[in-house]
């Protein structure tokens, strides 16, 4: 009878203990972000998707010379190009840039091997879709939509 009560003193007091913090708690400032509605800002450090970069000199141009290091550095497979020889122009001109993002670690080793530059981290952080096609992003398509 004796180990009965003492279960029920326990039991009270830590459900009394547990009733102040959550007292305490609700009268503190609001740290959740709710997150369709607000948006906390991107850190500088985010490291998204690859992009192709615009050339400063020609920005309707990018600034990939089609070399294909980033596609031979890649440990994941997840970046196919194709570059193809036209006349009047010096060296390879780019005409696909397909990356497969479902495949992509985010190692950024295209971005480091490129001589050019001609890749960056893009800022894009809520990919969504449906179908695994819907994460097969055109580096290229990409460049020429925002002129």
């Amino acid at each position: 009878m004796k180990d009965y009560f003492a279960q029920i003193f326990t039991g009270g007091k830590s459900l009394l203990v547990g009733m102040m913090i959550t007292l305490r708690e609700f009268f503190r400032p609001v740290v959740t972000v709710q997150y369709p509605r607000e948006r906390l800002p991107i850190s500088p450090n985010y490291r998204g998707h690859t992009i192709l970069v615009r050339d400063e000199e020609k920005p309707e141009k990018h600034r990939c010379i089609s070399c294909k290091m980033c596609e031979r550095e890649c440990p994941s497979g997840c970046i196919g190009l194709q570059g193809e020889k036209r006349e009047g122009v010096k060296g390879l001109v780019l005409v696909r840039y397909r990356l497969d993002f479902t495949k992509c670690s985010l190692c950024g080793t295209c971005v480091e091997v490129c001589p050019t530059d001609a890749l960056d981290y893009s800022n894009e952080y809520r990919h969504v879709g449906f179908r695994r096609e819907d994460f097969h992003y055109d580096l290229l398509a990409m460049v020429e939509e925002q002129k």
